[in-house]
């Protein structure tokens, strides 16, 4: 079931708006902290209001609104696109574009650009598409915009899946998986350790050392003998389909090493993201902390990294602060995902790989739920960095992707 042509051609002669539109939502700052999105967020529920959607408005904190907007189609069966309205912070004296947007030649920068307000761009420009060509999709499409997705905060999506209002039968979620040589869908995450690690020593004067004992030199021992047991532990790979591993090493293997791409997906990968101790350079630290980040597949439980992590540290070393998720997966059989990729490979002209994301974000809330949960988006390569960007045609494509996307998943369901 293709859809009909009306729409594909009314995406391609409004591509000028799609534009505009994230040109306009570029320039709201939506920076988190402090992550504010009202102003933006009530004009994209205008938006959709006039073109005669349902919309609702749902807050935990009513500076950091979300939305949903629901396209009735020709069965209750729903399909979710979602996508965040908060960006990460920017240094404007770092950019050489506008990061509030800035479009040259077939380029549009801006912080999102790229994650995500140009795919949440996308997302509009296709409700316009199926309301001005009045097309009922064969599937309810909703579109669920949500705040504080970058510091992974309560006041967007993690508090509104607890309800019973927000249940959909699958969800895609505008997240880049895509760069201008390589395309790809996320099925799946790595779930997260992150573990707070301190140590006590004894102050003494800078110029005798061996008086006291140095919690920065002890803490930094301790920490490779953590990365080493970590890094030790087995990743089984069997839960999943072979061709999403294979996928998964594939896609990093065009930015790195084949050999460093597998390791990301059979080992467990450890950074040791903070260290502090200390007061003065003659002084010996009387303590220090570390804060690490270890990453790895849903096939291994986060207790087990846990437990590994004590085995490695002697008593003289806490672990003061905690936290954890596991991984997540959607099965690549399943309808969503036959179907996207089917919409991906018709849509874009490089190579799409079925692969896990090294992160996590709002699709773990989706499949925690149980709902089959994709990441898909064609990108740059510029996420989080400086002079983020997006292409006009990339823009394009997005939105004749997700226009497409209801028709081929409603043709498996």
């Amino acid at each position: 079931m293709a859809a009909p042509e009306a729409v594909t051609t009314e995406i391609d002669d409004s591509t000028a708006e799609l534009v505009e539109t994230t040109h306009r939502l570029l320039g709201e700052d939506t920076q988190n902290p402090p992550g504010e999105t009202r102003e933006l967020a009530d004009w994209l529920r205008g938006e959709f209001e006039a073109l005669g959607y349902a919309t609702e408005t749902f807050c935990v904190d009513p500076s950091k609104p979300n939305v949903v907007a629901t396209v009735s189609g020709e069965r209750e069966t729903t399909l979710a696109f979602n996508g965040h309205l908060d960006t990460v912070p920017f240094g404007r004296s770092e950019w050489t574009h506008d990061p509030l947007g800035e479009r040259d030649g077939d380029r549009l920068y801006g912080r999102g650009a790229t994650d995500m307000k140009g795919a949440v761009a996308a997302m509009l420009q296709v409700a316009r598409a199926y309301a001005r060509t009045e097309t009922t999709p064969p599937v309810t499409v909703q579109f669920v915009l949500v705040s504080d997705e970058e510091v992974g905060g309560d006041a967007g999506l993690g508090t509104r899946l607890k309800t019973d209002r927000l249940d959909p039968d699958a969800c895609v979620i505008g997240e880049a998986t895509g760069r201008s040589a390589v395309n790809s869908l996320a099925v799946g995450d790595r779930g997260y350790v992150w573990p707070t690690i301190r140590v006590e020593g004894e102050a003494a004067h800078g110029s005798r050392p061996v008086f006291g004992s140095n919690a920065v030199d002890r803490l930094y021992e301790i920490l490779g003998d953590c990365r080493r047991e970590i890094e030790r532990v087995s990743v089984p790979t069997e839960p999943f389909d072979d061709s999403v591993i294979e996928g998964s090493v594939a896609y990093y293997a065009t930015q790195i090493d084949e050999a460093d791409a597998r390791a990301l997906f059979t080992s467990p990968t450890v950074n040791l993201g903070t260290i502090a101790g200390g007061e003065a350079p003659n002084s010996v630290p009387a303590s220090a902390e570390a804060e690490l980040d270890v990453r790895t597949l849903p096939s291994v439980a986060p207790e087990t990294v846990v437990d590994r992590l004590r085995a490695a540290m002697p008593a003289d070393a806490t672990i003061t602060d905690l936290s954890w998720t596991s991984g997540t997966y959607t099965d690549p059989e399943t309808p969503l995902v036959r179907a996207a990729t089917a919409v991906a490979e018709d849509t874009f002209p490089t190579p799409v790989y079925r692969r896990f994301a090294t992160g996590s974000g709002d699709a773990q809330a989706f499949r925690e739920c149980g709902v089959p949960t994709i990441e898909f988006a064609t990108g740059t390569g510029t996420v989080h960095g400086v002079d983020e960007y997006t292409t006009v045609e990339k823009l394009r494509q997005n939105a004749l992707a997700y226009a497409r996307l209801p028709f081929a998943f409603g043709e498996r369901v």
